[in-house]
């Protein structure tokens, strides 16, 4: 049965997350081990102890997300389970880049350590007399209207940011850019929109300081050629090699995230079962908009991976 793992990303965080896990399994354990003395934190407490607001800061969650899909990983391989495929949402593109071979598992967390630092202190100059940047779901609107909407409005600091589904987009932008936003594309026909609970406006333009700056990190990291097919946010299709893999990684930071167009890819290489490899339901959430015949099951606790 051809599977891919999906890899959910930042926002899927929960204090806890994967205490059944490391019970469980010396492999998982072994995991953590190597994450916490890979980047000098100790994970165990950062995940079974960390509050919400504390797993919340990107610095934080980059690791913490990271880690648990790997995990997820590990104990699906235990139960027999293994990847013909990998895909990952936003942060959760590095998870699938292991899980493909293109990164190691001592490189991973040094990696995404360093994104979450650079992305934490990038977002935190952008704050502005109205505020902080940030996020916003538009929900009932296509991705093509919002842009169109976006276009004609001539809204500075505001972006398209994360193609979620046919009828789910998020968009990044300033404080006032957002809120000048939400009267536009509620005019254009967006049925709700919802501001985020997140620290920094995500795959953005207005990164670009964190772009630069982490593309230094991704030229001292050793990359490989996929082992397994590995899709990409930026373009929502394969990623062919390691050079290809590292320059992706510095465009994700401040390209929209085409999730749809990747889902649509997956369905087209014939996949017949993905799985979420991570915490939460999201990714499950948002494949039931793509495919009636192709299922997409959670993997996030020690439950669910025994029930597949």
């Amino acid at each position: 049965m051809k599977t891919c793992f999906l890899f959910p990303g930042q926002g899927a965080q929960y204090p806890g997350m994967g205490k059944d896990l490391w019970e469980a399994s010396a492999g998982v354990k072994a995991l953590f081990d190597s994450a916490s003395g890979s980047i000098n934190v100790d994970m165990k407490k950062l995940l079974f102890e960390g509050t919400e607001e504390e797993l919340k800061a990107t610095d934080k969650t980059q690791i913490a997300i990271t880690l648990m899909n790997l995990s997820c990983a590990r104990m699906l391989k235990e139960k027999g389970l293994e990847s013909d495929g990998a895909a990952g949402f936003s942060l959760g593109e590095y998870s699938a880049l292991v899980e493909a071979g293109c990164l190691g598992i001592n490189d991973v967390f040094p990696l995404v350590k360093a994104r979450g630092d650079i992305m934490e202190k990038v977002a935190k100059s952008l704050d502005s007399g109205d505020g902080p940047p940030g996020m916003a779901a538009v929900i009932g609107l296509t991705y093509e209207a919002l842009v169109k909407a976006l276009g004609d409005a001539g809204i500075s600091g505001l972006y398209p940011a994360n193609y979620n589904s046919p009828v789910q987009i998020v968009v990044s932008g300033t404080s006032h850019a957002l809120q000048q936003g939400e009267e536009v594309l509620k005019k254009a026909g967006a049925k709700r929109y919802i501001r985020l609970k997140v620290s920094a406006p995500f795959h953005s333009p207005l990164l670009e300081q964190a772009r630069i700056e982490f593309s230094g990190v991704l030229h001292k990291t050793g990359f490989h050629d996929p082992q397994k097919p590995v899709y990409s946010n930026v373009t929502g299709k394969k990623i062919t090699s390691a050079e290809e893999a590292r320059d992706l990684c510095i465009k994700q930071i401040t390209s929209t995230v085409l999730w749809v167009e990747e889902e649509q890819t997956l369905v087209k290489d014939g996949y017949v079962r993905c799985v979420e490899a991570g915490p939460g339901t999201v990714l499950t959430g948002l494949w039931k908009n793509i495919s009636d015949s192709v299922p997409c099951h959670p993997a996030g606790t020690l439950e669910q991976i025994k029930n597949l």
